[in-house]
């Protein structure tokens, strides 16, 4: 028997647990690029690394979303979880256990399968937060609300895998990461009570639009969305290819800011963070508003980055780097949420699932291909010239789609 306080407080209960998660993740995240930049000094292996954790998305989205809406979005996510652990143990033992070229092998491998895992976690949990809430209007509220928790364990968890790899060794963060992905598990399992009734799947409705061979399939839910949203789809896409590029360069940007240590990848990880904790309220508070103005939310949010990225890339000194990394921070951090919370509450409950699939492989795809691009580039071109040149990309994307959709209306689902 679950208390009733505790019933009445699970949709916290569940951002809290997903929250730890998070800050476990990231301090996993930044061990292992730590790791791969001391061992290598190599941007394009760091690239790997992010593109590793990224780019399934590209493959196994469209997989995740049509799971998801068949066979319920709890099965899914606690899988998912489960999934997610195994990835993390992988990662924990490749240090003891191993060394040199085989031990970093290990890391990306860990990386990618934790990248196809969160890939189906992500695509669940949005649907299963419907299954949280009480009436609809509380859904863009509290989806905004992940993107809150998900940035401050951003913010917690770089300096926590800092620290650790400085104190203790990366062993210590890795283990760590692995354990933390138990806590979504107990609760989803132990104290939540969803509204199972509510949930719609694809095998309770005979027939979707566009798609009259399979009902179930990736194609009809991309038919069935409407032209804004495939809109939001495309535009996104294309912005997170030219500013979404900071995850996988993240070690790079730190020792051209600050210096190469673990601390100061840690610091400038969490400054990020802290600029996508504001963007993320901002957001929040806003979320009802904003997500029914497609045009004007992406397109602003793609100016921003893209006028910070052009001010990093020419910046001299520590203050003025990390302000433009905390504009950054805030610009991409509503970007991404901005595209959930719109192809969430902008489409129909039984395509959900489907549609958080399609939102990962914009901006995750999008920004695995970016930092492999600006991998590419900086090699040839030093790290500054990179950004001024996609952060100009960026900017002259966000004034054309303010311009010529920043009034567009999202139609109601």
């Amino acid at each position: 028997m679950i208390p009733p306080w505790l019933k009445r407080h699970q949709r916290t209960t569940f951002l809290v647990a997903s929250g730890l998660s998070t800050a476990g993740s990231f301090a996993g995240l930044t061990a292992k690029g730590w790791i791969l930049i001391d061992g290598s000094d190599s941007p394009l292996l760091l690239a790997l690394h992010f593109a590793a954790l990224a780019l399934p998305s590209l493959a196994v989205s469209g997989a995740a979303g049509v799971l998801t809406d068949r066979l319920g979005s709890e099965r899914v996510l606690i899988r998912a979880q489960w999934g997610l652990f195994g990835a993390g143990v992988l990662g924990a033992v490749a240090i003891p256990l191993s060394t040199g070229q085989l031990q970093m092998g290990l890391l990306l491998v860990s990386t990618l399968l934790i990248g196809i895992a969160s890939t189906f976690e992500l695509t669940a949990r949005n649907k299963y937060c419907a299954l949280l809430v009480d009436e609809p209007g509380q859904l863009a509220p509290y989806l905004a609300s992940f993107s809150v928790v998900f940035n401050v364990g951003k913010l917690v968890g770089p300096p926590l895998g800092g620290w650790l790899l400085a104190l203790s060794g990366p062993t210590t963060a890795l283990a760590l990461d692995a354990a933390t992905y138990l806590l979504p598990i107990a609760t989803i399992v132990w104290l939540l009570l969803p509204n199972r009734d509510a949930e719609e799947t694809s095998s309770s409705v005979a027939q979707e639009p566009g798609s009259a061979a399979n009902p179930a399939s990736l194609r009809a839910a991309w038919d069935g969305c409407g032209p804004v949203l495939r809109h939001v789809l495309r535009f996104t896409a294309l912005a997170c290819l030219v500013v979404f590029f900071h995850p996988g360069l993240a070690p790079l940007m730190a020792r051209q800011v600050l210096d190469g240590s673990p601390q100061a990848l840690g610091t400038f990880t969490s400054v990020l963070a802290a600029g996508s904790i504001c963007g993320g309220l901002i957001l929040q508070r806003n979320s009802r508003w904003l997500c029914n103005r497609p045009g004007l939310l992406l397109g602003a949010c793609t100016l921003i980055t893209g006028l910070a990225q052009i001010g990093l890339g020419s910046s001299r000194g520590a203050v003025s780097g990390l302000t433009m990394t905390f504009v950054i921070g805030a610009g991409t951090a509503c970007l991404l949420a901005g595209t959930n919370l719109i192809t969430q509450v902008g489409s129909p409950q039984r395509i959900r699932g489907r549609m958080a699939g399609l939102s990962q492989i914009a901006f995750l795809g999008g920004g695995g291909l970016s930092g492999l691009m600006a991998a590419l580039l900086t090699m040839g071109w030093g790290l500054g010239s990179t950004e001024a040149l996609l952060g100009g990309i960026g900017l002259a994307l966000g004034i054309l789609e303010l311009v010529r959709r920043g009034n567009t209306r999202l139609p109601a689902a």
